[in-house]
């Protein structure tokens, strides 16, 4: 396919970096509506806070009731919500470009499944702690990311092997934790189904240190293999006489994306359709080519917060958790991604 776009190509030392203006500029308003609608949420709620006022308060120069009402009750909130959003539109758009089909995301491939089984576990059958919840989401997730790699390996991983197993593997996991719900009482079920469904609410610095350190350490590593996950699209073939380390490369890639959608659902519960949703918008938005990481990663974090402003204003005097705000979304984006996927006769 032919386009008259240009990019640009930045090198330094043995970094070489494809620059396309219209995917920068991109990035760069979905970044700016992110902070954007992160502002006006910290200044939603029963205290109301002007927006110049909440950028006096985080530039350090608010009154002592604003600094409060910011810093420890709504901030930590909308880090949260930054943070789970860029966590899951990343890690879609790595499960995508990886099965080379625009239903690979976590949803589908049942990782945000499993880990909610493993916080399920710790909260039914041990009533953990938040702490103890987090851990048990992480080991979920990661424990069902390694068992559908193995299943889906044959003679190498294929995208819509992978997205098969993926379904099974969810399908598996959704049956265990309807099983563990009917299995607690009542107060743990009830705190279980709230967790299930995708909230920020309650969230402060705890949930937000450990996800922030996650994403600065995984980031980089990813967008260091953005190349090689170019190359890949083309083939295995193509990519292997390129010189690209295929199966390392893909190895890599998926523990990153698996790390990051078992932390996001750790730290605020199975978000849905986030990860599914943001790759497929940031690539119509940026018309270019590729797994489009940077855009996906911002569009995430602006959908999210985006909703969870909604979740709290649209619906009266009633809050609705985050995710159900990203359910309906989604599934009705879902609905005509799979009309659409049809009239091209892809699936």
């Amino acid at each position: 396919m032919k386009t008259n776009r240009k990019s640009r190509a930045l090198r330094t030392g043995g970094l070489s970096l494809r620059l396309d203006p219209r995917a920068l500029a991109v990035t760069a308003a979905l970044l700016l509506a992110a902070l954007t609608a992160s502002v006006v949420l910290i200044g939603t709620g029963d205290f109301p806070i002007p927006a110049s006022d909440v950028l006096k308060v985080l530039f350090g120069d608010g009154n002592p009731g604003q600094e409060f009402i910011v810093n420890e009750l709504r901030l930590p909130r909308v880090l949260v919500g930054l943070l789970v959003g860029a966590s899951l539109g990343l890690g879609g758009a790595l499960f995508q470009a990886v099965s080379r089909n625009p239903l690979g995301s976590p949803d589908v491939l049942g990782l945000s499944q499993g880990a909610t089984a493993g916080a399920l576990v710790m909260i039914v059958l041990f009533s953990g702690s938040t702490a103890q919840v987090t851990l048990g989401a992480l080991a979920g997730g990661l424990v069902t990311g390694l068992l559908i790699y193995l299943l889906a390996w044959k003679r190498g991983v294929h995208g819509y092997r992978l997205v098969l197993v993926g379904i099974g593997v969810s399908a598996v996991a959704t049956a265990v934790n309807g099983y563990l719900i009917t299995k607690a009482d009542l107060v743990d079920a009830a705190r279980a189904v709230v967790w299930m469904t995708g909230t920020l609410d309650g969230r402060d610095w705890k949930q937000v240190w450990p996800l922030l350190a996650l994403v600065c350490v995984l980031v980089p590593v990813v967008l260091a293999n953005a190349r090689g996950l170019r190359m890949m699209e083309m083939g295995d073939d193509v990519s292997n006489a390129l010189g690209v380390p295929v199966e390392r490369v893909r190895m890599l890639l998926l523990v990153s994306a698996v790390l990051l959608t078992a932390a996001a659902t750790a730290a605020a519960g199975p978000v849905s359709f986030v990860a599914l949703t943001a790759p497929q918008l940031a690539r119509r938005l940026t018309r270019s080519p590729g797994p489009n990481l940077l855009p996906s990663l911002c569009m995430g974090a602006a959908l999210l917060v985006t909703a969870d402003w909604a979740s709290q204003r649209l619906f009266g005097d009633g809050q609705l958790p985050v995710g159900v705000v990203t359910g309906v979304l989604g599934g009705v984006y879902l609905l005509w991604l799979l009309v659409t996927e049809r009239k091209a006769g892809r699936i």
